[in-house]
């Protein structure tokens, strides 16, 4: 039987392209699970190269003009967003780097959780809260950070995007991260390498879920 890709989106989010740690990470977490046999058909997007726009007041009128009476302009923006929706409801995996930016995750991440965020689309609201719309999907985040930082503390990012993806739906999320990047020579190599050993522990329990899914597919199908 024919194995069939799992399609991924990949957000590379740092401004610093290849020189980016966070980037690098991403390329081994891809790497590691392909290597695992895993077979991925890979949509990415590099915010340093393509940057997403961040989203304001003519993009949410855009956005609530009828697509009837939308110029050409509001048009494009309405698009240029309903292209990133459908990005990630067609994902299986979404990857997503989060490198430290003043405590917190890059603007054009943000920007890209704001095109995103849609009532009816990927949340709906409800008489007892907003209702994610999206399931069924694994997340990784991987995050780089120059010192060391304390979640809640002086760490914002981690819990800002699981408490962010949360809102669509997405709840199974394994973090990756690599801190004291910035703080010489020795403390940037043990943080990539022990964000190096996070990957290896984060896709061997995906497999082993994924895998066990599989099974119990099969079973419940023969049954």
């Amino acid at each position: 039987m024919t194995q069939t890709a799992r399609q991924v989106l990949q957000l590379n989010s740092s401004i610093l392209g290849d020189n980016s740690v966070s980037n690098q990470l991403l390329a081994t977490l891809t790497e590691r699970l392909q290597a695992a046999g895993e077979k991925l058909e890979i949509q990415q997007r590099d915010f340093s190269v393509e940057p997403v726009p961040h989203f304001d007041e003519h993009w949410l009128q855009a956005l609530m003009t009828p697509e009837a009476d939308r110029s050409d302009s509001q048009q494009q923006k309405v698009d240029f967003s309903d292209t990133l929706i459908a990005e990630l409801k067609a994902a299986d995996i979404l990857i997503i780097g989060l490198p430290m930016y003043n405590f917190s995750v890059p603007s054009m991440l943000k920007a890209w959780n704001d095109h995103v965020a849609r009532a009816g689309a990927t949340f709906k609201y409800t008489d007892t809260g907003p209702v994610g719309l999206l399931e069924n999907k694994k997340v990784f985040l991987v995050a780089a950070m120059g010192g060391v930082h304390k979640v809640g503390e002086s760490d914002y990012l981690r819990p800002y995007m699981q408490q962010f993806l949360g809102l669509l739906g997405l709840t199974d999320i394994s973090f990756v991260t690599a801190s004291g990047l910035n703080m010489g020579e020795e403390p940037r190599a043990e943080g990539i390498s022990r964000a190096e050993a996070e990957i290896d522990a984060a896709v061997q329990a995906y497999r082993q879920k994924y895998s066990k899914q599989n099974q119990d597919y099969k079973e419940e199908e023969a049954a």
